[in-house]
């Protein structure tokens, strides 16, 4: 039961990656999904600063 649930989840991890890999043609093009995510991130945050 445990190994199946395992299996299960890491179907739906790969399934639910695919989306956000397939944007991305080489490494870095992945580095730069990655970089623009994490500006996101920052801008959010500083947005939320007093």
């Amino acid at each position: 039961m445990r190994k199946q649930l395992a299996w299960s989840f890491a179907v739906l991890l790969l399934l639910g990656a695919m989306p956000l890999l397939s944007g991305c043609n080489t490494v870095a093009g992945a580095g730069q999904d990655v970089s623009a995510t994490g500006h996101a991130v920052t801008r959010g945050a500083d947005k939320l600063k007093p």
